[in-house]
């Protein structure tokens, strides 16, 4: 029966290594937009401290000075958000722009960077080196602290907005399919994206705690959008940033979970476009 297992698991591997790595290649995004007849370019930022290219997707057609940054949760890539890439009133408004956080997509895929001090020092040097101003940071699930702790590091980010961001280190869920990512004998039937999910979710717990003494640096406006009934990152998430932010929103989702980002972006693009509005209104 054991044999049958790890041979079960094989097959399961075989079959799934590439269909579940949630990433796309440059030419498979180009081909989706031109057939939208929405332009889009995509480059690779390097960080040459950390051997690490970041690679960016950015539609940059919108008037208004303003760039969104968008950073996915795990497992998962910049194809994430290519709803809000493609969606029309954002688009002709503002500058898009998608990123591989480190270890997925095609951002040295599978080279995971558990720190979340270290990627947002990563993502804040994109940033810079895009020349980005005006930044609202956007993020979901792991990527919701990355964008949080954003402002901290680069002071061209104006405001945040957080999808069911994974932030409360002591309401951190355990995912017990993550201990196959760190089993050395089911890490290797483990698809990429996933061992790399895996090895933050391990010690996202004790990331969290290792920064939260700095939230109070944060003095940008912060809006948390989170479903109630969120099984993956619990809804009490919401109570942490109401403690930890002087300046938040919360938007509570009735009646769903944690994919408000990926699956309903009908329901977030409206709050983004009103941080936009109200950060007009402040200038």
């Amino acid at each position: 029966m054991r044999l049958l297992f790890f041979f079960l698991l094989g097959l399961l591997f075989l079959s799934s290594c590439k269909s579940l790595q949630y990433r796309l290649p440059d030419e498979a995004i180009y081909s989706a937009f031109a057939k939208a007849d929405i332009p889009t370019s995509i480059s690779y930022v390097e960080i040459d401290s950390l051997d690490l290219k970041v690679r960016v997707q950015s539609v940059t057609q919108g008037l208004e000075d303003y760039n969104l940054v968008f950073l996915h949760g795990s497992p998962s890539s910049l194809t994430a958000w290519q709803a809000y890439l493609k969606d029309s009133t954002l688009r002709h408004t503002v500058k898009l722009h998608a990123i591989d956080r480190p270890g997925y997509g095609y951002s040295n895929f599978g080279k995971q960077m558990t720190s979340i001090d270290t990627q947002t020092k990563v993502i804040s040097e994109v940033i810079n080196q895009l020349n980005l101003k005006n930044v609202i940071a956007i993020g979901t699930s792991y990527g919701g602290p990355v964008a949080a702790r954003l402002p901290i590091e680069n002071d061209h980010i104006k405001a945040v907005v957080m999808v069911s961001p994974a932030i409360d280190p002591d309401n951190e869920k355990r995912v017990w399919q993550s201990d196959f990512t760190q089993w050395w004998l089911t890490r290797w039937l483990v698809p990429t994206g996933y061992r790399v999910a895996g090895d933050e979710k391990t010690v996202h717990a004790q990331e969290l705690a290792a920064i939260e003494k700095d939230w109070s640096q944060v003095n940008v406006p912060v809006m948390h959008i989170h479903g109630d009934r969120d099984e993956l990152v619990p809804f009490i998430n919401v109570a942490y940033s109401q403690s930890v932010f002087s300046n938040v929103e919360v938007v509570p989702i009735s009646g769903l979970g944690h994919e408000i980002a990926w699956a309903r972006p009908e329901l977030v693009i409206p709050y983004l476009l009103e941080m936009i509005k109200k950060l007009k209104q402040t200038q």
